[in-house]
C-alpha cells in the first residue's frame, strides 16, 4: 500500500478501528502463549527466528541466506522452515528437494534449498516443520524463515530485519500502515538487522548483487546494456534500482504482486529480442518455460563483524545449555 510510506492524511484514519482491533488480537495471543493458554513447542535444537514487524520487501530471504552460510562455515548444520507462502503441497510437513516448484513449496523455501542444498521444510504449521526437521534431519541449528508473530513455536534468538530506507513507513498497525506489531515489540528482539543503511542501535546488512546468470541454468555472461526487468518482491524498486547502479539501461519495468504465480503469458508484453532480468526468487519460479535470454540477478547479504560475533557467542551459549 503506497499510502502506508506516505504521511498519513485524514481518510487514513478511517481504518484507525481495525488497526485497534488486530493490535488487541496481537496482544491477546501472545499473552496467551505466555500464559500457557495456547500450546507452543520447544525444539531440543536451538532455534533462530527471522522475522520483521513489517509487511513485505525487508531483506529477509538474503538475511537467511548468509546467516546460514555463516553458521555452516562456523561448522554448524542449519536447517531452515517456512510456511511456503504461495505454495500449495499435497501434504504436510513438505521436505524441499530439488525437483519441489514453487507452486507446490513457495518461491523463498526452493530459492533457499537450491542456493544451499540444506534441509528446508514447509509447512503453515511452523511448529511441525521444526518438529519434522528435529526427528528427520540431519541439523544442529533451525532457522524460521520469517515467524516472528508465530508464537507456537518457541524461539530461542529472535532477529528482526528493517528496511533501512522506508523503515516503519507511517508506523501504525495493518491496515492503517505497513506494522505487524509496534515497534516497541522491538525492544523484546536480540538483534535487529538495517538492510542497507545505519542507524543506533542496529546491524548493518548490505545486499551486494552477482553477476547475471541465465534462469535456464546454461553457462553465459551478460554484459551490460539495455534490458527490461520484472520483479514480484515486496519492493520491487529496490530491483530495479539495483539494476541501475550495475550499469544496466532498464528500457521496461514491471512490478508484479509479491509471491506473483508466473505463467508464460505475463512475458508476452515485453520484447522477446531484448535480454529481460528478474530476480532470483523470480526465476525459480520460470524455470520450466524460461527462454534463453531470460536472466536473473543473485543477491548475497553481507554481514558485518559487530553483528555476527555476538550472535555466535548467544548461539554457542544456548547450544550449550540445551545439551
Amino acid at each position: 500500500m503506497p499510502f502506508w510510506y506516505q504521511p498519513t492524511r485524514w481518510w487514513a484514519w478511517c481504518l484507525w478501528p481495525f488497526a485497534l482491533l488486530m493490535q488487541f488480537i496481537n496482544i491477546f495471543r501472545s499473552y496467551c502463549y505466555t500464559k500457557g493458554w495456547l500450546k507452543s513447542y520447544q525444539s531440543a535444537l536451538p532455534v533462530v527466528v527471522v522475522g520483521n514487524i513489517s509487511v513485505g520487501g525487508n531483506g529477509k530471504t538474503p538475511f537467511v541466506i548468509s546467516l546460514c552460510e555463516l553458521l555452516m562455515a562456523q561448522g554448524y548444520k542449519p536447517g531452515v522452515i517456512s510456511r511456503g507462502y504461495g505454495g500449495k503441497a499435497n501434504s504436510y510437513p513438505l521436505l524441499v528437494t530439488i525437483d519441489s516448484t514453487g507452486k507446490e513449496a513457495g518461491d523463498e523455501p526452493v530459492l533457499i534449498h537450491k542456493r544451499l542444498n540444506i534441509p528446508v521444510v514447509v509447512d503453515p504449521i511452523r511448529a511441525n516443520a521444526a518438529a519434522y526437521l528435529n526427528q528427520h534431519c540431519d541439523v544442529d541449528v533451525i532457522i524460521t524463515d520469517d515467524g516472528l508473530q508465530h508464537y507456537a513455536l518457541q524461539r530461542d534468538i529472535e532477529i528482526v530485519v528493517v528496511d533501512g530506507k522506508r523503515r516503519y513507513g507511517n508506523q501504525h498497525i495493518m491496515p492503517m500502515g505497513p506494522l505487524r506489531e509496534p515497534i516497541s515489540r522491538l525492544n523484546s528482539v536480540d538483534f535487529i538487522i538495517n538492510n542497507g543503511e545505519q542507524h543506533a542501535g542496529e546491524f548493518t546488512m548490505l545486499l551486494a548483487p552477482s553477476a547475471a546468470r541465465k534462469v535456464n541454468g546454461e553457462g553465459a555472461s551478460l554484459a551490460v546494456q539495455e534490458v527490461n526487468a520484472c520483479a514480484a518482491i515486496g519492493y520491487p524498486p529496490r530491483f530495479f534500482d539495483t539494476l541501475v547502479k550495475q550499469g544496466f539501461s532498464v528500457k521496461k519495468q514491471v512490478a508484479f504482486a509479491d509471491h506473483h504465480p508466473y505463467i508464460q503469458e505475463d512475458f508476452k508484453q515485453f520484447d522477446a529480442n531484448m535480454p529481460l532480468l528478474m530476480t532470483e526468487k523470480d526465476a525459480v519460479k520460470c524455470v520450466a518455460f524460461a527462454q534463453p535470454n531470460w536472466w536473473y540477478l543473485p543477491i548475497d547479504g553481507q554481514l558485518s563483524i559487530d553483528f555476527t560475533q555476538p550472535f555466535l557467542e548467544k548461539l554457542k551459549q544456548i547450544k550449550e545449555s540445551k545439551c
